[in-house]
C-alpha cells in the first residue's frame, strides 16, 4: 500500500502516541473498540493549543472559577467584543456587539431559536444532507423539514435557488437554516450563493439561521462570506452562530455566541429568565478568548496539516480504491466519501467498520442525498490517516 506523504511535525499534529489517543475517554476514541480507528464525529485528535492551555492553568491556579464578573442579569456578554474584533478581523465584517448573546453550543441555539419563533407543524427549509442533530432537532421539536438538496454538478457542490424558493412558498416556510461552510460536503458557499439565499429570505419574509462553526477552516482559494455581512435587509433577519470549538478543538468546553439580527429574537431571548437556556461557564470563555486572540499560529500550522491530509486522502483513493468517489472539501477536515459505486450490500459505514476497524460516520444520517455515503474525519496525524486509508482499501479489494 502506499506510504502517507511527509508531514512536517509540529505543535502535536503529527507522531501522535496512539496509547494516549485510547486512554482519552470522549465519545471519539472512548466508544472505540480497542481494534478500530474512529474517524466519525467531528473532534480532532490533537493536543489542545499551548494558548488555550495556558489560559484554563492561569484561571485555575488563580482560583479564579468562582462566579465570573460578567455573570449578570443582561448584561453585555463576555464575548461580544472578541466576537465582532475576530469577525472584523477575519471576514472584514463588524457585527454589533450589543447584538450578541451567549448559548452552550451552536445546537441549543439552533433548538432555542426554534422553540420562540415556530410553533409545531411550522416548516423550515435547510440543505441536505445535513448535519444530523439540526435534522433532529427539527423532527423531536415536531416542525416539518423542506428539503434543498446540495448536488454535485461535475465541478462544486451546489443547489437550485429557484426550486428553494418555490418550495419555501409553496409551503409558507418563514425560516432558513444555512449551515456555511456545508457539513457534510465541506462546500464553502460563494457570494452569489449566499445572495441568492438572502434574496429568497428577504422575499419570502423570512429568519435566517446562519450555523457558521467551520467558518474558520476553510482551504485557500475559498473564503467564507458571513451571510450578514452582505448588507443591512440580511443581517437584520439573520441570526449567525458561531464558536471556537471546532477550529480549535475544544467542544467539550460548551461556549458559542449568536449574533442575533432580529429585533423582535433578541426581545423575545431578552424576555426570558437569564439561566433558562444555560450560560456560559468560565473556563469556556477563558478558552475561547485565548483562541481568538492568540491562536493565529496554531490555527495557521493546523490548515497547513489538515490540507496535507487532505492531499493524502485525493492520492491514497485514486491509487487504490478510485471507485470510492472523493471531492476534496473546501472547508473542515470532513471527507464527505461517495461509496455507491463500490454497490455494497452493506451500508458503506457499517462494511468499513466490520471489514476494515475504521469507524465513519454514516452518509444515512444526514437525510436525503446521504444513503451510499459515509463522512470520513481526518484530522488526525498523516501516519494514522494513512492507516486508516490502507485499512479501508484493503477492505475493498477483499470484497471485490
Amino acid at each position: 500500500m502506499r506510504e502517507p506523504s511527509a508531514v512536517v511535525a509540529d505543535f502535536g499534529f503529527e507522531n501522535l502516541d496512539m496509547s494516549w489517543l485510547r486512554r482519552k475517554e470522549g465519545v471519539k476514541w472512548g466508544r472505540a473498540g480497542h481494534d478500530v480507528l474512529p474517524a466519525w464525529i467531528a473532534d480532532m485528535d490533537f493536543p489542545v493549543a499551548e494558548p488555550i492551555r495556558e489560559a484554563i492553568y492561569a484561571t485555575v491556579r488563580r482560583g479564579d472559577i468562582g462566579y465570573p464578573s460578567w455573570s449578570n442579569w443582561m448584561g453585555l456578554s463576555p464575548l461580544a467584543e472578541p466576537f465582532a474584533r475576530r469577525m472584523t478581523e477575519l471576514h472584514d465584517w463588524q457585527p454589533r456587539p450589543d447584538w450578541v448573546r451567549n448559548f452552550s453550543d451552536l445546537i441549543q441555539a439552533i433548538q432555542v431559536v426554534l422553540y420562540l419563533t415556530t410553533r409545531p407543524g411550522e416548516a423550515i427549509a435547510l440543505h441536505t444532507p445535513n448535519y444530523p442533530p439540526i435534522l433532529k432537532s427539527i423532527t423531536m421539536m415536531g416542525r416539518r423539514a423542506i428539503f434543498s438538496p446540495m448536488e454535485w454538478t461535475g465541478e462544486d457542490w451546489g443547489f437550485d435557488p429557484a426550486r428553494l424558493e418555490q418550495d419555501v412558498a409553496k409551503a409558507g416556510c418563514r425560516t432558513l437554516i444555512v449551515v456555511n461552510p456545508h457539513n457534510p460536503t465541506g462546500h464553502v458557499y460563494t457570494t452569489a450563493e449566499l445572495q441568492a439565499l438572502a434574496d429568497i429570505a428577504v422575499r419570502n419574509d423570512m429568519l435566517v439561521v446562519a450555523d457558521e462553526i467551520f467558518a474558520e477552516l476553510a482551504y485557500s482559494p475559498h473564503r467564507h462570506v458571513p451571510l450578514a455581512s452582505l448588507g443591512p435587509d440580511i443581517a437584520d433577519r439573520t441570526v449567525t452562530l458561531t464558536s471556537a470549538t471546532k477550529a480549535f478543538n475544544m467542544a467539550g468546553l460548551r461556549c458559542a455566541v449568536a449574533h442575533v439580527g432580529s429585533a423582535r429574537l433578541r426581545e423575545a431571548l431578552d424576555a426570558c429568565p437569564p439561566d433558562l437556556f444555560g450560560v456560559l461557564d468560565v473556563l469556556g470563555v477563558e478558552a475561547t478568548r485565548a483562541a481568538w486572540e492568540k491562536g493565529g499560529a496554531w490555527l495557521a500550522a493546523l490548515m497547513d496539516h489538515l490540507g496535507e491530509n487532505r492531499d493524502l486522502i485525493a492520492d491514497t483513493l485514486t491509487a487504490w480504491a478510485p471507485a470510492i468517489g472523493y471531492h476534496p472539501p473546501q472547508a473542515t477536515y470532513l471527507a464527505w466519501l461517495d461509496c455507491r459505486r463500490l454497490e455494497m450490500a452493506m451500508e458503506p459505514a457499517a462494511f468499513f467498520k466490520e471489514k476494515a476497524k475504521v469507524a465513519l460516520s454514516s452518509g444515512e444520517n444526514y437525510g436525503p442525498g446521504g444513503a451510499g455515503f459515509a463522512r470520513l474525519n481526518f484530522a488526525t496525524s498523516a501516519a494514522l490517516l494513512g492507516e486508516i486509508l490502507n485499512n479501508m482499501a484493503d477492505a475493498v479489494d477483499g470484497a471485490q
